[in-house]
């Protein structure tokens, strides 16, 4: 892992996060195992523009160009991980964890009691590479409601619920 480091997301960084997550789902749309699956598109510039202005997102460089990210937004006292991704010539050595670790040691300093994501249950860089850090998959919506609208937002472009699953990590 040398030569990477951690920082702080900027509003600038908003069109190098939509590189890096639209390199990174291309591993998706490549996936045997979604061959005929609607692939939701990545976030817009914009878009990562709004969730970094929440200010808890965090960007992965290499030589001070940004290489991944985590967006992250707060509800309530969990923080929600919105999108991981690392650009792929720099995956497999181990920036997303580096931003797991980061992004849990903050939440946990910051009293966070949770953190929580949606993704896709059975590809090996989604769920089980987040139960490596404790997560669990979460079996009941209630008082979740925004993990439930986010599972039924990726159903209405199509992707099948059977593969998909929210998780949560708690901190206490």
């Amino acid at each position: 892992m040398s030569g990477y480091r951690i920082r702080l997301a900027r509003v600038e960084d908003a069109a190098a996060f939509h590189r890096v997550e639209d390199d990174a789902a291309s591993l998706l749309r490549e996936e045997p195992s979604l061959a005929g699956t609607v692939i939701p598109p990545t976030a817009s510039a914009a878009d990562h523009a709004r969730i970094i202005a929440k200010g808890r997102s965090l960007a992965a460089l290499h030589d001070d160009g940004i290489i991944g990210f985590a967006a992250i937004r707060t509800v309530g006292r969990e923080l929600h991980l919105a999108e991981l991704s690392v650009a792929r010539a720099h995956q497999r050595c181990g920036v997303g964890s580096l931003l797991i670790r980061a992004m849990m040691i903050d939440a946990r300093n910051s009293g966070y009691r949770a953190i929580t994501l949606n993704t896709y249950r059975d590809i090996p860089w989604n769920a089980p590479f987040y139960a490596r850090f404790g997560f669990v998959e979460v079996e009941n919506f209630e008082g979740r409601d925004y993990l439930a609208e986010g599972r039924e937002g990726a159903a209405a472009l199509g992707v099948p619920m059977d593969r998909r699953c929210a998780m949560i990590c708690f901190l206490e």
